[in-house]
């Protein structure tokens, strides 16, 4: 066996194990058995199981069908095969006594016809409805039993092409001290990129540009802060070092530390549930896993807190009233009960949904929609500014938005990114069971009560100390300097135990280094006062918040100075996160990543890894050395 194909099979098994040894198209060995899976229209089916069963040992082999509905078997035994291909909502197709030789490829095409519509949803489309209620039907008619049915015809199920979006990034770039002394960016906890990438790298991809956030990968994970004192929510912590990838500039790391809350000071919940179950959910990386998330949930849930669900497809309906989370088995029957299945009126379902939360709203609660999506919308309100809008009028009355993505193909992030910032949200991505475990478990607290809002941060660089500055990620939440006093702008959100990291790539003053630049003003003169080249202090964090419900926001301070402590010496915090923005800065092919590699990330990180309890930082480096080993194969 060469060398070549040694590696590509030990790349293969880090990821999916020996069951899918065969399935990679990257794989350099001889392909024995490849192929495509549609739907009955053409439509792509990516996701969908294809086993490979030898007649004659019995022998299973099994693999998944890609993004573009692709699938591939390396190196079968010669023989003859059963070929199974089935996917949930779909008939499963078999093929039987297909000859595999030893030197030919034998390519299948599959067409897989979806089942009936399910019937097992129990609402009224709101168009159809008439006043009155049934059994947590909204406008319901009484009746024994009611289904929804599609109100559009069922698109298909998936796009015949990857219509995934994301907004485009355009990177900070360096600006000088002197004549932009100031930045100001709001606080950014979403952690939808990370898991987003890693889905994309665990598919034997790397990730689209825009696709990665930087900032989203570095607040993925929690850092070891001071807790906060009595007079604040949260604390300010500090620190600079060498910048990793460039020994000519300095690396300064912020981090913000919420302050926690145990159980018995949790305020009772009034929950919405807004759950996706158009045809384009119909994949088990959409509905299927968005359903065993929200059990997670149900289960975390305390007696006093009440939960809603409210779901949309061709139209939009109420299939579980406000119910008592002690009552866990009837949410949880109700989560079990949905189905797929119409287009997806995404506009009308957040408008019932908001409407729910207000009927029930809870004074001094935390009163909540979880949107659970891939941001597919295509009826009723669509444009994602008319859903901004509507999301920033409803914000006012105090029911915040949180965001959850799934799936991919048709996945919509900007969207989905948008709709949770001007909601007062968060913004998860859920690609598997551990994450929504992470989120809707490990994470609750955060995910769900907010101790502090309209999070701001301004940073007052000492053009003495420092020539030029770059902000690392947060490009979509960037600020004009005039905002950061203003009260009426929208900042972010921070949750309770949530940290909060951003780092700034400096040029130190007195660098040859060239940087973009203005030209000479007319009418004045811009210069240094002698007391910022007597001042010890690099720069100034100022930070403005205002409590949940509070509508003025209040002023910290905290100056930061230059220690002069060296790389090695820099706290695990420091390294990890800088691991951590670095692999982002190579993902993106970024004009900054100076010196990064994979390999020096990885000594990074391995540095940071610290005690690392639950493993979020060690599924990292692996991921890191996923793909500096598709690098190699792939140059």
């Amino acid at each position: 066996m060469s060398k070549k194909t040694i590696i590509g099979i030990l790349i293969l098994g880090l990821f999916f194990g020996a069951a899918l040894l065969s399935g990679m198209s990257w794989a350099t060995g001889h392909v024995s058995l490849k192929g495509i899976v549609t739907d009955s229209q053409g439509s792509v089916l990516p996701g969908v199981k294809i086993i490979a069963t030898n007649t004659a040992t019995n022998v299973q082999y099994d693999t998944l069908s890609d993004s573009k509905g692709r699938f591939f078997f390396q190196e079968l035994p010669v023989g003859f095969y059963d070929i199974k291909v089935g996917m949930a909502g779909f008939k499963t197709v078999l093929r039987k006594n297909i000859r595999i030789g030893e030197a030919k490829t034998v390519t299948l095409e599959f067409k897989l016809k979806m089942l009936g519509s399910l019937e097992d949803i129990t609402l009224v489309a709101l168009e159809e409805a008439k006043t009155g209620v049934l059994g947590g039907v909204v406008g319901g008619v009484r009746k024994k039993q009611a289904y929804w049915r599609p109100v559009a015809p069922y698109p298909s199920a998936y796009p015949q092409h990857n219509t995934e979006e994301y907004d485009r990034i355009y990177e900070n770039r360096y600006l000088d001290a002197l004549n932009n002394p100031l930045s100001t960016f709001s606080i950014d906890v979403d952690t939808a990129s990370y898991s987003n990438i890693r889905r994309f790298i665990k598919n034997n991809q790397f990730p689209l540009k825009d696709a990665v956030r930087i900032e989203e990968m570095i607040n993925y994970f929690s850092y070891d802060y001071l807790l906060p004192k009595k007079k604040h929510p949260f604390s300010i912590n500090t620190e600079i070092s060498a910048c990793p990838w460039n020994q000519e500039h300095h690396l300064v790391h912020i981090g913000l530390q919420g302050k926690k809350l145990e159980t018995k000071q949790l305020p009772p919940s009034n929950l919405v549930f807004l759950l996706d179950v158009s045809g384009s959910m119909q994949s088990p990386n959409k509905l299927p896993l968005l359903q065993t998330a929200f059990k997670l949930l149900v289960r975390e849930l305390g007696e006093n807190d009440r939960v809603s669900i409210a779901v949309y497809a061709g139209a939009a309906g109420l299939v579980l009233p406000s119910t008592s989370a002690r009552q866990k088995d009837k949410i949880i029957e109700a989560i079990d009960k949905l189905r797929a299945g119409g287009s997806t009126a995404g506009g009308a379902g957040i408008k019932l949904a908001y409407k729910v939360a207000e009927d029930n709203f809870i004074e001094n609660g935390n009163n909540r929609i979880i949107l659970a999506t891939d941001g597919d919308f295509n009826i009723g309100i669509s444009s994602t500014s008319a859903l901004v809008r509507f999301v920033e009028e409803k914000r006012k009355k105090g029911i915040f938005l949180t965001t959850l993505g799934f799936g991919m193909g048709n996945y919509k992030d900007g969207r989905m990114e948008q709709l949770a910032d001007k909601g007062n949200g968060n913004y998860y991505y859920i690609d598997n069971l551990l994450e929504a475990k992470k989120v809707f478990i490990d994470d609750m607290r955060g995910t769900l009560f907010t101790i502090a809002k309209d999070v701001k941060i301004q940073i007052e660089f000492n053009p003495a100390k420092v020539k030029a500055f770059r902000l690392i990620g947060y490009e979509n939440r960037m600020l004009k300097k005039e905002d950061f006093a203003d009260d009426t702008k929208d900042a972010g959100e921070l949750g309770a135990g949530h940290t909060v990291t951003a780092l700034y790539e400096i040029i130190p003053y007195g660098s040859k280094e060239e940087i973009p630049g203005i030209d000479k003003l007319k009418y004045q003169e811009t210069s240094i006062s002698p007391q910022a080249f007597k001042s010890k202090e690099l720069m100034t964090v100022k930070l403005r918040y205002k409590e949940p419900d509070g509508e003025k926001s209040k002023l910290i301070e905290h100056p930061l100075v230059d220690k002069h402590v060296k790389l090695d010496a820099a706290s695990e915090n420091f390294k990890f996160s800088a691991a951590v923005a670095a692999f982002g800065m190579l993902l993106r092919d970024s004009d900054f990543k100076g010196d990064s590699t994979f390999e020096s990330v990885l000594k990074l990180a391995r540095e940071g890894k610290g005690k690392d309890f639950r493993g979020y930082r060690a599924e990292f480096i692996k991921l890191v050395e996923m793909c500096s080993l598709l690098k190699d194969i792939n140059k």
